[in-house]
């Protein structure tokens, strides 16, 4: 039987809550639609996404804690905006750090300061600093609060069985075993969100393709008092590590991270030894200049870099999300941050799917989107991971030479920026609309690319609507035709869930109002009665972030928040024909 660790673990600043078994279920057992395999950050995530687009969800985990040691630490600002519409931004940002800068050393001596883009239309910053136990301890209660939701903690997945006979549809048996005996659990789906070392993975004998690089790192968390503000910090040749890179981030609770390269045939188990690590972190310390600070250690792991991915996330009834479809290596802060964009793009197609609106191709996307962006991803974390650990004796030599060139050339400081995860752009995705005027938008989000967030009011953006679904989003004053307006009944009474948001017309020709300033009193206008949501204050904002200069023209969203198709002109055949298109339909 199952034993999991039930003993609560030590943290110098986080209590662990360790949650009771979850009893075997009674036989006959019920099949589910989606049995997600994995209660850490993306299944979570997942989990809530399904289950706000109606789907009941089945969420299994081997161990009975959150995470141990603080993991994940740094979160973008995509995924806060994916984060606030399953409702977990708030407790995210009331405890992180919010940060936009880092410094790069050689040696001693600065060499290179990133400063991340941050606007007034951007609700969050671009990256924030909270330990990943606090993110699954604040997702955990939001699946307690959703009925839609069944979280079984210490089940572990021991065997899986498909149907191959009856395709994706006839589902599979898991089967899992628990502190009072096995069960086997029938799905209609399995989402497999069980990490880098997946046994859903496993079990099915697939192999990832990429590159795993020789370098090894120590991360330590320890609880120091030091004058630094919140901002990534890359020391590269630093006289007591030599050859070799460290990285610092400041945590909340007084806790900072330090990742220190080992040097090579260094073992896990040597580099873990309490005289090794004490040694090293008190040398980084009084590098930074504070010899002999006292400093308590949290967690410590080791960690070799990988840029892998599966061919294919999708495998007739099992989909793979998150490590358990990709490794990544950390420099970019790309782990949980791309799993959650595969999570998002994965649950509105699953949900679409479950409630039989998709066409036959649209989780066969969720596989093509997701495994080129992680293509490219492996692509940028090599180029960042050859700079941080540089795998043979050509790439030191460069390497050495562009950080001795950046004590005095500026031209090679920027080969420093480290490539941080952003939104990917499905710019070639099936889903798209061809024959859509996105070529003649002179701005704005493209096809393909997430909304652009655009501030409204005070504490008021455009992201902040938290209904799931497709949104039409139109410019103009003038409500929609007939035709149109029969079109989204139609979708609606079959299940779609399709809102119209109208983005009234500005009052006046000038350039858009700087963000902040208030939208003039427009008594005359009556409200558009067929929109769901009517934007008034900020609409010249909007319509300058989506390029439109004329009334009459819209944008589709898909529910994941990219641009499905936009239009100068809009009517029923041609949103028709998108709304289609967008779901895989023939």
């Amino acid at each position: 039987m199952h034993q999991p660790d039930n003993q609560p673990r030590h943290s110098l600043y986080y209590r662990y809550q360790v949650h009771p078994a979850a009893p075997r279920p009674a036989a006959p057992v019920a099949r589910v639609p989606v049995l997600v395999v994995g209660a850490g950050p993306i299944g979570l995530a997942l989990a809530l996404d399904l289950a706000r687009q109606g789907v009941r969800v089945l969420l299994v985990e081997a161990q009975q804690q959150v995470c141990e040691g603080s993991r994940a630490i740094v979160f973008t600002r995509r995924s806060m905006e994916i984060l606030q519409q399953i409702g977990a931004d708030e407790a995210i940002s009331r405890q992180g750090l919010p940060w936009r800068y880092g410094t790069s050393f050689y040696r001693d001596q600065p060499v290179f300061r990133m400063k991340a883009p941050h606007d007034p239309d951007d609700r969050f910053f671009p990256m924030i600093n909270l330990q990943q136990q606090y993110v699954e301890e604040a997702l955990v209660a939001l699946c307690a609060a959703q009925p839609l939701i069944e979280l079984r903690w210490g089940h572990a997945v021991t065997a899986l069985r498909r149907n191959e006979a009856g395709g994706a549809q006839a589902g599979a048996e898991i089967e899992i075993d628990t502190p009072e005996g096995p069960y086997v659990q029938p799905a209609d789906w399995v989402v497999a969100c069980d990490g880098a070392r997946s046994t859903v993975r496993q079990l099915m004998g697939l192999k990832m393709s990429g590159a795993a690089y020789e370098g090894r790192f120590v991360i330590a968390d320890i609880r120091v008092d030091l004058p630094f503000p919140t901002e990534r910090r890359a020391y590269f040749d630093p006289p007591w590590n030599p050859g070799n890179t460290v990285l610092m981030h400041r945590e909340p609770h007084g806790l900072w991270r330090i990742d220190y390269q080992l040097p090579p045939g260094e073992t896990p188990e040597q580099a873990l030894e309490p005289a090794s690590l004490k040694s090293r972190i008190d040398a980084q310390l009084a590098m930074v200049g504070a010899a002999g600070a006292r400093w308590q250690l949290d967690w410590c792991s080791v960690y070799s870099a990988r840029a892998m991915t599966l061919d294919s996330y999708v495998h007739q009834c099992v989909c793979f999300a998150g490590d358990a479809a990709h490794m990544l290596p950390i420099f970019g802060v790309r782990g949980a941050n791309t799993g959650w964009q595969d999570g998002q793009n994965l649950a509105w197609k699953l949900a679409a799917t479950v409630h039989g609106l998709a066409g036959p191709g649209l989780l066969a996307s969720y596989s093509e989107e997701r495994v080129a962006a992680a293509r490219e991803i492996v692509d940028e974390a090599g180029k960042s991971t050859r700079f941080m650990t540089p795998p043979t004796r050509g790439f030191r030599l460069l390497r050495d030479a562009v950080l001795s060139l950046a004590l005095s050339q500026d031209f090679v400081r920027p080969l420093f920026h480290w490539r941080t995860s952003r939104p990917h752009d499905y710019a070639g995705s099936s889903l798209n609309t061809p024959g859509d005027d996105n070529a003649l938008f002179g701005a704005g989000p493209a096809a393909g690319a997430s909304m652009a967030n655009v501030r409204l009011d005070a504490d008021v953006y455009l992201m902040d609507g938290r209904r799931p679904g497709f949104v039409l989003m139109t410019f103009g004053d003038a409500a929609l035709g007939a035709e149109l307006r029969a079109l989204l009944d139609s979708w609606r009474a079959r299940g779609l869930a399709l809102q119209h948001w109208q983005i009234r017309a500005p009052l006046h020709d000038g350039p858009a109002d700087p963000p902040g300033a208030p939208e003039p009193h427009e008594p005359d206008r009556a409200t558009t009665p067929d929109a769901d949501r009517v934007v008034a204050a900020g609409a010249a904002r909007v319509w300058s972030r989506y390029g439109v200069a004329r009334a009459g023209a819209a944008y589709l969203l898909r529910p994941d928040q990219h641009v499905a198709a936009c239009w100068l002109g809009l009517d029923a055949s041609r949103l028709e024909a998108a709304l289609h298109r967008a779901l895989a339909r023939p």
